[in-house]
């Protein structure tokens, strides 16, 4: 009941709200690629590269891909190999894979797709991006929800309730957002709630002094807006892989995902000692990496192995395993940590 109050409290007060943060948003907002001559295209190429990923990383690899793939028309005709390669390093590959099938899908249409409904029924749109999408290109009504603008909502109204996990709040704060993104125009509204969440109202240490709506926020007068929302920690999980770098006649042994597969379909990896049938010496050990995926922690440990003729023979029989020539690792699509693992062993043994 608490939150209902508050909420609807809140909504009595919708439109000085809507005036403060879009007369914030208009003279602070950040210049961004995709807001420059905004068009359907940018606004679907940047809202898929920012799943998952920060402004600053997508930066370049819009402006790349915008050069090469321009249009809808451009990226639908073109092969999946350069698809994957101008994604490359920049992770979560099936939203390539989801966007060059979307292209297809779009340019193919009798009837472009509208409505939120309509573009959830393309490949890789959910909720939020259908809601981005429409509401920035076609003034739908629509609002997007995602930790940001949970957070957001969450210290607006005070709500102290504790989530079982982030699509438990979404689901709980959807009904306030669309509440909130009537009378206005949706785009510009769902935007600067955006651009609050990312640039304002930060997870730890908000700056609250200059935020714009501060004076509608029931955390900041309760003096701990930190605390909000209250999600369930999530548990974690160790994982540990033995990866093997293997040189033969000036060639690198890559694993080479299967066109099915979800994850790693096309891509290249250093294979798994498992793949191999071998066992590495500690000695041989190049390097250890650490990474964090969703909720696993990952320890990577690279070991060098010599092409036996034995092991050789095992590597034959196997399609998915392949001989890279050195020079030729360019032309070809390595998961981004891959890449990096890659050059900088390449690196210490020149």
């Amino acid at each position: 009941m608490f939150f209902v109050a508050n909420s609807e409290k809140f909504i009595s007060r919708r439109l000085p709200f809507q005036r403060a943060l879009h007369a914030w948003y208009r003279v602070h907002q950040r210049k961004l690629p995709w807001r420059d001559a905004p068009s359907l295209y940018k606004t679907v190429v940047s809202e898929f590269m920012l799943q998952q990923t920060q402004v600053t990383t997508v930066l370049p690899y819009f402006a790349r891909w915008l050069r090469e793939l321009p249009d809808f028309a451009a990226l639908a005709a073109a092969p999946e190999a350069k698809v994957m390669k101008l994604w490359e390093g920049l992770g979560y590959y099936s939203r390539a894979r989801n966007l060059h099938k979307l292209a297809r899908v779009y340019v193919a249409a009798p009837t472009p797709p509208r409505t939120p409904t309509e573009w959830r029924e393309l490949p890789g749109i959910g909720p939020y991006t259908a809601a981005a999408i429409t509401s920035i290109s076609f003034g739908e009504p629509a609002a997007v929800v995602d930790g940001n603008v949970v957070r957001i909502l969450a210290r607006l109204t005070g709500e102290g309730r504790l989530f079982r996990d982030g699509t438990e709040a979404v689901k709980h704060f959807t009904p306030l957002a669309d509440a909130l993104v009537i009378g206005s125009d949706p785009g510009e509204h769902n935007q600067a709630m955006m651009e609050l969440g990312a640039t304002v109202c930060f997870r730890q240490n908000p700056l609250c002094p200059t935020c714009p709506v501060a004076e509608f926020c029931a955390a900041r007068k309760a003096g701990q807006p930190e605390k909000l929302p209250r999600l369930k920690p999530k548990p974690t999980e160790a994982m540990f892989v033995i990866r093997t770098f293997c040189l033969h006649r000036g060639a690198l042994l890559l694993r080479r995902g299967h066109a099915k597969a979800k994850r790693l379909a096309g891509l290249h990896e250093l294979p798994e000692a498992a793949d191999l049938g071998v066992k590495p010496a500690a000695k041989s050990l190049l390097a250890v990496k650490r990474r964090t995926i969703t909720r696993f922690r990952i320890t990577e440990s690279i070991f060098q192995v010599k092409p036996t003729p034995a092991l050789l023979r095992r590597i034959a029989k196997d399609e998915t395993l392949e001989w890279v020539p050195l020079e030729q690792l360019g032309h070809i699509t390595l998961s981004g940590p891959h890449k990096r693992w890659i050059q900088e062993l390449s690196d210490s043994r020149a």
